[in-house]
């Protein structure tokens, strides 16, 4: 079988049009090209699997089961009529919990173009309903993040758990807060149960390790700081995030929406009339490490637009991050530039020269994407925003790519010097020559809870308060004399 070009399903479209008073037929075959969905076998290699073997659509669908997918495939079969009108709608997270772990192990990149493309639109268009959508969490179990390090914030989130943990709560609600508050005086974990026998049992403590491999334990994430406590939130759910509340205790605020002197009454109408959600696109960030390191004469572009030979991965996977505001490949601490080269699906784009490159999410075009001269770029926009830091040639300017891209970025194999990757700011990781990162949207995007009211007006006034954006002294008037 000719595996470039192959025939999946063929029908006839049958259009009557009459020409000098005649009826006649036009048939059109339809003609699935393989080539536009496939992806190159070495992104397609599973660092945590065994072997090679390639799952079916079937089997992809079955384990990327969340509560955002739950809700997708319900609102694929909800009746159309009642599609733009308000509603309210309960939400158990847990319903997924039966999944099993096994079931988050399946990675964007290892989709091929029309599921990306598919799963991206889901996500959209998913997003969209829900800014009429309250959604109803029934369950009772709160995940609270703050700065451990910060006395101030110690003491509010003690307060915060205090009132949660309150016989005056309608419900019996379960709070984890960080392990390492378990015996920090200032939080005084054991003061908290003797006041009120009903909280024995209640007060729990989260690990990293919790909130990585169980994060269907949490109905809802609360969080304690500015926008880098936000994006620790983040990094913490690498695949399944809860729906989260953040209120504004730090410096920043672009993303962080409630005020904390209100926070009684946010929680109460949260869990009394539910939350309106904003899904945020999130990218997932593979790096790539090239196999066969004593070959000669090895070409990063030939590699990753040619062919491979059967059972000859270049390749291979040793880690994926999900992230929130931007992948950066940078220098480091090189003296000179950087060398990289960028490809697009299967397409190579560019060579960079420059400090570095910054990959930037929607939510993350306010971050170091604006610092290097990136463009502004509103969260519910499904784009991928690549911006050079410094470039050595003034003629590369910042590209707005759809999300649909699996993006590369690489370290060519006569490239003076290599380059770092950090993730959201983490985890950073050198890349050698010959080593690139993959970088394409996430299943799994980040529930970040609105305002009532305020899903668009939230991001102009962030940016407006931040940045004093476009704010100047006003032109005079001219006097007539």
């Amino acid at each position: 079988m000719d595996r470039h070009s192959i025939v999946l399903k063929s029908y006839q479209l049958c259009r009557k049009s009459t020409v000098g008073g005649a009826e006649y037929q036009h048939a059109l075959e339809v003609v699935f090209d393989v080539e536009e969905a496939k992806r190159r076998r070495s992104s397609l290699a599973n660092p945590d699997a065994s072997n090679n073997t390639r799952l079916s659509s079937n089997e992809r669908r079955q384990k990327t089961a969340c509560f955002v997918h739950s809700l997708l495939g319900k609102e694929r079969v909800s009746h159309t009529s009642t599609r733009n009108q308000p509603k309210d709608l309960d939400v158990d997270s847990k319903m997924d919990k039966s999944m099993g772990n096994e079931r988050l192990s399946q990675r964007s990149r290892m989709l091929t173009k029309r599921e990306l493309s598919d799963m991206a639109w889901g996500v959209r268009e998913l997003s969209k309903q829900l800014a009429s959508v309250k959604l109803r969490l029934k369950g009772q179990t709160i995940f609270i993040l703050t700065k451990v390090h910060d006395v101030t914030l110690i003491d509010k989130t003690r307060e915060m758990v205090e009132w949660l943990l309150s016989k005056e709560r309608n419900a019996s609600y379960v709070v984890y807060v960080e392990i390492t508050l378990e015996h920090n005086p200032i939080f005084n974990a054991k003061g908290l149960v003797p006041k009120d026998p009903s909280r024995a049992g209640r007060l729990k403590y989260w690990t990293n390790d919790l909130a990585a491999k169980h994060p269907l334990t949490f109905d809802l994430v609360i969080t304690l700081g500015g926008d880098g406590t936000l994006l620790y939130a983040s990094w913490l759910f690498q695949q399944i995030v809860p729906p989260v509340i953040s209120f504004s205790l730090g410096s920043l605020g672009f993303l962080t929406k409630f005020d904390f002197a209100l926070f009684r009454d946010t929680l109460a109408n949260a869990f009394k009339d539910g939350v309106t959600v904003s899904l945020r696109l999130r990218f997932e960030g593979t790096v790539m490490r090239s196999q066969h390191k004593g070959q000669s004469h090895r070409d990063l572009v030939e590699e990753l637009v040619g062919e491979e030979a059967d059972n000859d991965f270049t390749h291979r996977a040793e880690g994926t991050f999900e992230i929130l505001n931007d992948i950066v490949v940078d220098r480091g601490p090189n003296p000179t530039m950087s060398a990289l080269e960028i490809f697009g699906d299967d397409e190579h784009f560019t060579t960079v020269q420059a400090d570095g490159v910054c990959v930037a999410t929607p939510t993350g075009s306010t971050a170091y994407n604006l610092a290097a001269g990136g463009s502004l770029c509103h969260p519910e926009n499904p784009v991928i925003l690549v911006t050079a830091i410094c470039a050595h040639t003034l003629s590369f300017r910042p590209v707005i790519l759809p999300d649909t891209i699996v993006l590369r970025v690489g370290v060519p194999y006569d490239a003076r010097t290599g380059s770092w990757a950090s993730f959201d700011g983490r985890e950073r990781v050198e890349l050698f020559p010959g080593d690139y990162v993959t970088i394409s949207a996430s299943r799994y995007p980040f529930a970040n809870v609105m305002q009532p009211g305020r899903r668009s007006e939230d991001w102009v006034s962030s940016i407006s308060r931040t940045l004093n954006w476009n704010s100047r002294q006003k032109q005079k008037a001219f006097k007539e004399s």
